[in-house]
C-alpha cells in the first residue's frame, strides 16, 4: 500500500467509511496525475482505464481526498475548479495569468514566516494555507505594452 493510501484509508475509518473500489481508482488516479485537473478531468482519465465509475462518484470523493489532506482545491481556471494532490509535496504560491492562462507556482517558504507571524499577532491558528495572485506574466504584458505602442 502507498502512504497516501494508508492516510486515506485511516481518515475513511474514522468517518465509518471504507475505501471501496471506486474510491481507489479515484485516488490512485489522482496520485498518477502530475497536474492541475478539474473533476471531469479526473473522470476522464478514470474512464479511459475502466468503465462502472460515474462522475458522481469523483465529485463525492474529491471532498474526501481534501478533508484527508491529500488533495487540495487549487485555482479556478478557464470557468473550473481544480485540484492538485499536495501529500508529500511543499505548500506553493499560484501565480494565474488572466490573459493567456499560464500557471506558475513557487514555493511558498520565504513568505511562510510572514504569514505565521501574523498569524500569531491575531492570535489565529491556520489549518491550511494557499495563495492564489492573478495578473499579466510577462508576455502578455510585454505584448499590451507592444500594441499600445503601435496603436499610437
Amino acid at each position: 500500500m502507498q502512504d497516501f493510501e494508508i492516510v486515506f484509508n485511516q481518515y475513511l475509518e474514522k468517518r465509518g467509511l471504507k475505501l471501496t473500489k471506486a474510491r481507489r481508482y479515484v485516488l490512485e488516479t489522482v496520485f498518477e496525475l502530475h497536474e492541475h485537473f478539474s473533476a471531469q478531468d479526473l473522470y476522464e482519465k478514470i474512464k479511459s482505464k475502466i468503465s462502472g465509475i460515474s462522475l458522481a462518484t469523483v465529485y463525492r470523493t474529491l471532498p474526501l481526498l481534501v478533508e484527508a489532506g491529500l488533495v487540495q482545491y487549487s485555482i479556478r481556471k478557464e470557468g473550473k475548479e481544480s485540484y492538485e494532490h499536495i501529500f508529500g509535496h511543499p505548500k506553493h504560491i499560484h501565480w494565474l495569468c488572466h490573459k493567456c492562462g499560464t500557471l506558475i507556482e513557487t514555493d511558498l517558504k520565504e513568505i511562510y514566516p510572514i504569514i505565521m507571524r501574523y498569524a500569531k499577532e491575531l492570535e489565529f491558528e491556520p489549518d491550511d494555507i494557499s495563495l492564489n495572485i492573478r495578473g499579466l506574466c510577462w508576455k502578455c504584458k510585454l505584448d499590451d505594452k507592444e500594441n499600445h505602442l503601435h496603436e499610437k
